[in-house]
């Protein structure tokens, strides 16, 4: 919506700043997108005065002038027709931005004569097109400010053009005199009295007007208008172009510039009908369809069933409330007009042009909601001013239908609206910001405006108040709490542990991931997942229509497209929702990471080598460990099936599983068109413990001073006996007195089994005993040994290597 500052004023008294106006319109809601303000472009110009003026030595069309400025005398050299002396210009110093010729000026030498800036034309200080040559100025004082001039003089050239974004449930704003009603309710002025005097009519109507029963409930429910004899149409007055052309219209004739300046004026749009191209009456209906319809927009259309159109005995005249026809349009050469002034339902408006794609001024005001009270007055107020720019005579009003009935009425609670703003607005200035704003009150009930069909509730009343009294005085308060002291933590225990897995990963070196929770079915069967219980009755696309199962299958096709645009080594992670099922409780968090190319960068030392699946488990017990996972885990092979079934495992505490990780199987890769190796883990955070102790302090260190010993055993055991079942067993011999567990050898292969026999492997232990009551005597680290080998040999069904 634009306007400017002086057409803002027809209808607001203010002594408001441009500024003032602009802050108060965005804090009203009525968002400033964009202010033109010519008068900031020619704020550096000021008037002079030629005191003489003689022939350029050098050159015959170049004049040497002595020009009076309130710095004194200057020379400027002046190739301007009309330079002259005893004339007034306006000057251009040197420094100054000329924005008609996109250059600021400097001191100048013009065959061999210095000149100290110049004297413009109106098309170098893009006033117009004018450049035959400079500036002559009437009147003006030396040194006075050009702005100022015009301010006075020509307050068109330097009035701001004010545009604002409008929302859709503020249509009283689509005219000027709404946006000036808000200025007056801010207190930034006073509403200018709108006078409406109906034109009393002389002459019966020779055109008449119905709507179809059909549609005088939804559609039209009241059409009014009146011919006008006698006009004689031509271009518009220079007040009412200059107006139309500063907010980008262009002016077309007196008639339908008049309909224009209505439309931006008073939210009214209106339409003419050149009286002599009707034939019979004027008939709203719904369109039988497949009629061609010539608009003024120079385009023809063909109408569906049921669109409402005005129609006379010669076929469809016009897209009720979109568009004019071309047929009946207002020429030059119109004597006799019909103006047509009508109340029509926004969603039929609404439904027609986006049917047929035809987007207007009048459209876009019909399909929000214009006021229907002022139906008639529109029509009377652009009567008198048909009659005063074109002259002629005005018939009587005829018209069909009955205003629609849009009252209503809310009650008004002085203490919930200061409840809910949270600012203290006395009872007297609430109800006197409503009626500054149109509404009418009757003891507590307020009936909103005609012309606010947003209204539609008590929150409404309280929207209006807060947003004249301005939100932007609201003061914080800090809230009280409920308990005094430290106020408990905010997170849940899951909360916290999925904060912490998160930054713990990517302190290992992973880029984060956020992907959609939705995948494609393929790509979630191959995953568990592609049944009808995660399938989404809407997808987003064809390739996102089920909850994905599992976190892996985003972060391989996070992969893959990494892959195809040359990155090759890869760490991505992500923390998120992973679906059995549709209902709320089917869900669970996971944490998973994957590993795809190298481990390390290449260097000359030849330590770059392909990621394996140690790489997955150590950085998933580091997670683990983070989050306060036992550091005592069993490994198993209960695994899914896109684990490779010999290069993968499962931490888990009994049946409780914590993580798998290992390898992706191939087949996987495949499918998912990611390149080699790729290992993954994933951690099911809700089936890690949570600890027993929930307060925040730790136990307390212990430490022994009594000296530890070290013992080394080595095992024969079978080659597919995994080496944590022999750690979980020598760890289980003693767990007061053995602190720690490692392997530090393991002997296999051909040569293994050359001297322990076939299918065998050796595994040997470090066993770490740290005393905390009394030093360890042989005989205590023999007992403890003879544990060690007892259960190790029953766990692996090995024996003690000799």
């Amino acid at each position: 919506m634009k306007f400017t500052l002086s057409w803002l004023k027809e209808h607001l008294d203010t002594e408001a700043s441009l500024d003032e106006i602009l802050y108060a319109l965005t804090d009203l809601g009525l968002e400033v997108e964009e202010v033109i303000d010519p008068a900031s472009k020619l704020a550096s110009f000021t008037i002079a005065k030629v005191v003489h003026a003689e022939q350029h030595p050098d050159a015959d069309r170049l004049r040497v002038c002595r020009v009076a400025t309130d710095e004194g005398e200057t020379q400027i050299v002046c190739g301007a027709p009309n330079a002259r002396e005893g004339i007034t210009v306006v000057l251009a110093k040197p420094g100054d931005y000329v924005p008609g010729l996109d250059v600021t000026l400097s001191v100048g030498k013009i065959r061999g004569v210095e000149s100290f800036g110049m004297m413009a034309s109106e098309r170098e200080l893009e006033l117009s097109d004018e450049h035959n040559g400079i500036i002559e100025l009437p009147s003006g004082e030396v040194g006075q400010k050009f702005v100022d001039w015009l301010a006075v003089n020509n307050p068109a050239a330097v009035d701001p053009v004010i545009d604002i974004a409008i929302t859709p449930n503020r249509p009283d704003a689509l005219g000027v005199r709404g946006i000036a009603r808000d200025l007056a309710a801010r207190g930034l002025g006073k509403l200018k009295p709108l006078v409406v005097t109906p034109v009393a009519g002389s002459f019966d109507s020779p055109v008449s007007v119905s709507i179809d029963a059909g549609l005088k409930s939804k559609g039209c429910p009241y059409f009014a208008g009146r011919v006008i004899r006698g006009v004689k149409n031509g271009e518009s007055p220079d007040w009412l172009k200059k107006r139309l052309e500063a907010i980008g219209l262009r002016p077309i004739s007196a008639l339908v510039d008049i309909t224009n300046y209505f439309t931006f004026d008073l939210n009214r749009p209106l339409h003419v009908f050149d009286a002599a191209k009707v034939a019979g009456g004027l008939r709203i209906e719904p369109a039988k369809g497949g009629e061609s319809f010539a608009a003024l927009d120079e385009k023809t259309y063909t109408l569906r069933e049921g669109q409402m159109v005005i129609v006379d005995d010669n076929g469809v005249e016009s897209l009720a409330g979109v568009m004019g026809g071309a047929a009946s349009g207002a020429e030059f050469e119109t004597v006799d007009v019909f103006l047509e002034s009508a109340y029509w339902d926004p969603i039929t408006v609404a439904a027609t042009g986006r049917a047929l794609k035809i987007n207007s001024d009048a459209r876009y005001r019909f399909e929000r909601g214009v006021d229907p009270a002022f139906t008639l007055n529109g029509l009377e107020l652009a009567t008198q001013m048909v009659l005063d720019l074109c002259g002629g005579e005005a018939s009587h009003v005829v018209s069909d239908g009955a205003m629609p009935q849009v009252d209503r009425a809310y009650k008004l609670d002085p203490a919930r609206v200061i409840s809910l703003v949270g600012m203290e607005i006395p009872e007297a200035t609430q109800r006197a910001t409503l009626e500054a704003l149109g509404f009418t009150l009757d003891g507590d009930m307020a009936t909103p405006p005609s012309w606010r069909p947003d209204i539609l509730g008590e929150a409404d009343l309280v929207e209006e108040v807060a947003r004249i009294a301005s939100l932007s005085q609201l003061e914080g308060k800090p809230m009280a709490r409920e308990t005094a002291g430290v106020p408990e933590a905010i997170l849940t225990p899951l909360q916290r542990r999925e904060k912490m897995a998160r930054r713990t990963i990517a302190g290992a070196g992973y880029n984060e991931c956020v992907t959609y929770s939705f995948i494609d079915a393929a790509s979630a069967t191959l995953f568990g997942g592609g049944q009808d219980a995660t399938k989404l009755q809407n997808p987003i696309s064809s390739e996102m229509t089920h909850l994905r199962p599992d976190l892996l299958p985003g972060l391989l096709q996070a992969a893959s497209r990494n892959q195809a645009r040359g990155a090759g080594d890869l760490a991505l992670f992500e923390v998120g929702p992973a679906f059995t099922g549709g209902e709320p409780g089917e869900q669970h968090l996971q944490v998973a990471g994957l590993l795809v190319g190298q481990a390390g960068p290449r260097d000359p030392f030849g330590s770059r080598r392909p990621v394996d699946l140690y790489d997955a488990k150590a950085d998933a017990e580091t997670v683990l460990a983070a989050i306060g996972a036992p550091a005592r885990v069993q490994i198993n092979r209960k695994l899914a099936g896109w684990w490779h079934p010999g290069r993968s495992g499962v931490m888990a505490l009994g049946p409780n599983a914590l993580c798998a990780f290992g390898e992706i199987h191939p087949k996987v890769l495949r499918e998912m068109d990611v390149k080699g190796p790729a290992v993954a883990f994933t951690i099911w955070l809700e089936n890690v413990p949570f600890p027993k102790a929930k307060g925040p302090s730790r136990p307390a260190l212990e430490m022994s001073d009594l000296q530890a010993v070290e013992r080394d055993f080595a095992f024969v055991v079978d080659a597919k006996t995994e080496v944590l079942t022999a750690v979980n067993a020598a760890l289980g011999a003693d767990k007061a007195l053995i602190e720690a567990v490692n392997v530090f050898d393991q002997f296999t292969g051909s040569k293994a089994e050359e001297q322990m026999g076939a299918g065998k492997k050796s595994i040997a232990l470090s066993v770490r005993l740290q005393p905390r009551e009394k030093t360890l005597t042989d005989k205590d680290i023999e007992a403890v040994s003879a544990k060690i080998i007892d259960k190790v040999t029953k766990a692996t069904k090995g024996s003690l290597r000799s």
